[in-house]
Order: C-alpha cells, then sequence, then structure tokens
C-alpha cells in the first residue's frame, strides 16, 4: 500500500512539475515588437491593442513603435533598432516594400522570426502574412460602387501610392470595373499619408459639373473618409457616393449621419493578436533554417497567407459596429 501512495505522489508531483513547467514558457524578457507608421491613426491604436491583449496573455513584453505618420523611412529605422535590441521577434506592416524589404531580410538573417501584418512584403524572407486579402477587398468595394452608381458614372481614388496594400485594393476595384466600360477612373489621388489632402482635393473635384461631375469618391486608406465626408458637408453635396475604408468612429459616424454610404472593414486588432502568437510560437519552436523561402516548402509548418477577413458596413449594419467598437474599449 504505501508503495502504491508512494507511486501515486511520484506522478501527482511529476504532473504539477509538467504544468508548472507549460506555465513557465513565457517571461516577461521575452520583447516583441509591432512596428507600423500613422501610429496616430485609430485603426493602428486598436491593432496596438490587439497586440498588447496577447501579450498579457502570454505574459511576455509587447513594445508598439513607428512614425506618428507615413514615413517608410522613418518605420526602416525603427526596424533597424529593434532588430539591434535582439527581441524574440517583429510583426511589422510594410509601409513601402522597397524599402522596407531589406531590413526584414536583415531581421531574419539575424535569427529575428519575422511575420507581416496588414501590408505585405511578398518577396522578403519574412514567415508569413497576416491580414486582409486585398484584391478582393478592392472587389467587394467595386461592386458596391457599380450598385449604387447604377454601372455608370466618374470616380476618384485616394490613396497612399506605393504601399502594398492600397495598390492591391485598387487592383480589385480596377478589375470589377474591367467589365462596366460607363464606369471612368478620372483620377487616383496619392495623398501620400496626409489625409488632409482628401479634402483639398475633394473641394476642387466638387467643383466640376456636367460630364466632368465626380459621382463617386472612394478612399482606400483609413484616414481620408472623414475629410471627404468634411468636404461634403461644406458643400451640402448629397448626390455623391463616398465609400470609406475600416471603421473608424468617425466612419461610422458618417455611415450614421448619411454622408458615408459603406465602408470596407478589416480587423487589425485580430491581425496584431494572432501576429504576437504566431511570433511566440516560431520563438519557442524555432525551424531548422530561419531564411528559407517557407512559401515553397510543401512540408511548411507555416502558412503563406492569414486572412482575417473583411466586411461591407453600411446604414444596414452599421449599429453592431458601433455596439462592436463600444465593447472593445471598455
Amino acid at each position: 500500500m504505501k508503495t502504491i501512495q508512494k507511486a501515486a505522489l511520484t506522478l501527482l508531483a511529476l504532473g504539477v512539475a509538467f504544468t508548472s513547467g507549460c506555465g513557465d514558457r513565457h517571461s516577461t524578457k521575452e520583447v516583441y515588437y509591432l512596428i507600423s507608421t500613422n501610429t496616430a491613426l485609430p485603426y493602428w491604436q486598436t491593432a496596438a491593442a490587439g497586440f498588447k491583449k496577447a501579450a498579457a496573455e502570454y505574459k511576455v513584453t509587447a513594445r508598439v513603435v513607428g512614425p506618428d505618420g507615413y514615413d517608410p523611412q522613418a518605420e526602416l529605422a525603427e526596424l533597424q533598432k529593434a532588430v539591434a535590441a535582439k527581441p524574440s521577434g517583429i510583426l511589422i506592416s510594410v509601409a513601402d516594400a522597397a524599402v522596407i524589404q531589406p531590413g526584414i531580410d536583415a531581421a531574419i538573417n539575424a535569427g529575428i522570426p519575422v511575420i507581416t501584418m496588414d501590408s505585405d512584403a511578398a518577396g522578403s524572407r519574412r514567415l508569413y502574412f497576416i491580414g486582409t486579402n486585398n484584391l478582393e477587398a478592392g472587389r467587394l468595394g467595386g461592386r458596391r460602387v457599380i450598385e449604387k452608381l447604377g454601372g455608370k458614372g466618374n470616380v476618384v481614388f485616394f490613396t497612399i501610392a506605393g504601399q502594398p496594400n492600397t495598390e492591391e485594393r485598387l487592383k480589385g476595384f480596377k478589375d470589377v470595373f474591367a467589365s462596366r466600360p460607363d464606369i471612368k477612373i478620372v483620377d487616383v489621388v496619392d495623398i501620400k499619408g496626409d489625409a488632409y489632402a482628401a479634402f483639398d482635393r475633394t473641394r476642387e473635384l466638387m467643383a466640376l459639373t456636367g460630364p466632368k461631375k465626380i459621382d463617386a469618391f472612394v478612399c482606400l486608406d483609413s484616414a481620408s473618409g472623414k475629410m471627404v465626408s468634411d468636404a461634403f458637408k461644406r458643400t451640402n453635396a448629397t448626390d455623391r457616393e463616398l465609400l470609406a475604408w475600416d471603421v473608424n468612429q468617425d466612419t461610422l459616424n458618417g455611415i450614421k449621419d448619411g454622408t458615408i454610404d459603406a465602408t470596407v472593414a478589416q480587423k487589425p486588432f485580430a491581425m496584431a493578436f494572432v501576429g504576437l502568437k504566431g511570433l511566440d510560437e516560431v520563438f519557442h519552436s524555432p525551424p531548422k533554417q530561419l531564411n528559407k523561402d517557407f512559401s515553397t516548402d510543401s512540408f511548411s509548418p507555416y502558412p503563406v497567407f492569414v486572412d482575417t477577413g473583411t466586411s461591407l458596413v453600411d446604414k444596414s449594419n452599421v449599429d453592431l459596429y458601433i455596439a462592436s467598437a463600444a465593447e472593445g474599449t471598455k
């Protein structure tokens, strides 16, 4: 009997030790970086919240860095600083692939796992991409514009040129418009990360009349929707279509008051939340070779792309998103 009791106690002790070992897998000494541009935008504040939420669950350290405005060179500088700090992993949104890719490859070569989110650098050595299927998101928006215009009209886009995600969104719109020859893209305005440029250009475009009248304004970035909406309000415009991007509170309010027809919603919280957990898995179970091209490996432990999903928000469902935003900020 004593032998059985002793064996049982030994097994219990081993079970406790095993459980404790699993619990001790993480440490605040493990540091993970989220790097982006335009960090002052609500979109990136939501992403930061997701990143920090995952860090809190794992009891690791999260650092969110990047320039307040759109500045790829400043983002590269932040990436280089992060690499020098030798963190456990880096999650990065790529403002300009040509600028940022060398920094990503340098991080991988230094043995630091890198995952991209929101905007990708597909030609880099990053492990994989987490975010929106931006091509399909553009097609979703394009179908909405065609529906609202009845298949005919002049369209202007506001974008950030050179940013991979906005370029893919624009291509998605063009794909859908290709079958509608009466939809004309009049201009693609590069706001260069300055949302006020969208306000100024909209004021100019609103003056066009007759065959040159702009029937739809489409914003491919998170910030310019409010600026275009404000320009509409200044001129009391009610006969123009405005499609925004993301679910900032100002955008949701614009849908409620009828200034904005709809917006394409992404999931930045989920992108960053899943991103940190993905980096943690790589850090604790690293591959034999970090700098290989996993996209060409049929037995790769990593996906090429994790689609976090998109949806169209309009008056029919905007209250659900407003309620979700209120819950998420508690």
